[in-house]
């Protein structure tokens, strides 16, 4: 056993326990988490001089470990899971998810003591429009999620034994979260994984709230990791079908198309199969239902602030240099230019560099506030090697924990520059050389 086992168990198994403190809730819930943060840091360091049959049991092992402290406790941070249960319970009996808010009172004969409790006074509960009160967030508009993530919800609720209310839901984004384990082990080596394994983000956000996000993230590790470029494009429809945010993955499929003009069978390999998997995703739900499938996807980008920025602190780097009005032209600007850019000189032998650079772009330009959005940054970081991004993930803890955030999103924005920076006289690949995922 080397002489730096002993220590990177030691640490994660502080960090097992801060965590485990972090699922019960407040008082001092950013304290902890930043602390798992440091903890995190801290093992990943050590992870350099580890060897690698240590390294393999300590990341597995560690990593199911890590994750099952999302199990502890009922959602700590978010009520999204409340809404997840909620459509696979209506989709069970017939009707389509997208037709009905759960306010509406011709589906009432669905409520139960859980999700709809007779006593309004805990906090957290949102109010009915003609009385009472229910735990799921925005009770009197639609639902926001595409259709592979309701069918995910469906088969959740059809699995789930009677009463057994959130836990389903964890258990499922604990699975979900070990298969991204075990993908990045075969795909981008152990010392890769850690970064997925150990990380806070993903017991706190995948499995104590369960995000559906989780899903997204595996169908994206395995479309970049995929050989074929329909099978690459299959897979990141079907990730956008489940969370709109993967759709930002696929100029990282087509790393480099632009470099020797345009290659338009490469993209139509790529983009006609994702179009086709996201049109036959939708399909039954828009034969279903009698309301519009986008649900309420318009009104959540106004109301967090996407058109006004002000208002919810949103595109908090650029307004430090631009009129609050300019803010959201600049943001779509330069983001088309990193997406451009991956077209351009990205490598195709890495797609997951070049969907790490335009997704992590993404948070730094529009900063929001829900740290789970940051999922997938954390799996392409691993993939990628990259290990810099992972501050945009903490950036991303801090926004939703504490408001807003502009200084810690600076900071993780210089650390990727300065790394940038540092790996700059050698940043080229020779033609011809393919890395493997992580071997930076």
């Amino acid at each position: 056993m080397s002489r730096t086992t002993v220590p990177a168990g030691a640490i994660l198994l502080v960090l097992v326990a801060v965590l485990v403190r972090m699922s019960l809730g407040p008082p001092g819930l950013l304290g902890w988490y930043l602390a798992g943060w440091a903890l995190f840091a801290a093992a990943l360091w050590l992870t350099r001089r580890l060897p690698r049959r240590e390294l393999a049991v300590l990341v597995v092992a560690g990593g199911v470990a890590v994750t099952a402290t999302g199990l502890v406790a009922p959602p700590a941070t978010s009520t999204d899971s409340y809404r997840y249960a909620w459509d696979g319970r209506v989709q069970a009996t017939g009707v389509s998810p997208y037709d009905h808010p759960p306010a509406d009172p011709a589906l009432a004969p669905l409520r139960d003591d859980w999700l709809f409790p007779a006593d309004c006074a805990t906090p957290g509960l949102s109010r009915l429009p003609e009385g009472g009160c229910t735990r799921i967030n925005r009770p009197a508009v639609h639902t926001i999620y595409p259709p592979l993530a309701e069918d995910y919800f469906l088969l959740v609720h059809w699995l789930s034994p009677g009463g057994s209310r959130h836990k389903p839901l964890q258990l499922a984004g604990a699975l979900l979260s070990v298969a991204v384990l075990l993908a990045l082990c075969r795909w981008a080596g152990v010392r890769a994984a850690a970064a997925w394994a150990w990380c806070p983000a993903v017991p706190v956000e995948a499995v104590n709230n369960a995000h559906v996000d989780v899903l997204g993230v595996l169908l994206v590790v395995l479309a970049l990791a995929c050989r074929t470029d329909r099978g690459r494009g299959a897979l990141l429809g079907a990730a956008a079908a489940a969370k709109l945010l993967p759709a930002i993955a696929l100029p990282g499929a087509l790393s480099g198309v632009l470099k020797d003009g345009v290659r338009g069978r490469r993209v139509l390999a790529v983009v006609g199969p994702a179009a086709l998997v996201v049109a036959l995703a939708y399909l039954p739900y828009l034969l279903a239902s009698r309301e519009s499938v986008v649900g309420y996807l318009f009104g959540y980008v106004a109301e967090e602030g996407y058109e006004d920025p002000s208002a919810r602190d949103r595109y908090g780097l650029l307004r430090l240099f631009l009129p609050d009005a300019w803010a959201p032209f600049a943001a779509i600007l330069l983001l088309a230019l990193v997406v451009l850019h991956v077209l351009r000189r990205g490598d195709p032998g890495r797609p997951w560099s070049g969907a790490l650079l335009v997704t992590g772009s993404l948070l730094l330009l529009f900063t929001p506030g829900y740290s789970w959005y940051a999922l997938l940054v954390v799996a392409l970081a691993a993939m990628d090697g990259r290990w810099e991004w992972l501050g945009v993930a903490a950036a991303g803890a801090v926004a939703y924990l504490s408001g807003p955030a502009t200084a810690a999103y600076a900071a993780a924005a210089l650390a990727v520059v300065a790394c940038w920076a540092v790996r700059l006289p050698g940043r080229r690949v020779p033609d011809g050389e393919v890395t493997a995922p992580g071997a930076a």
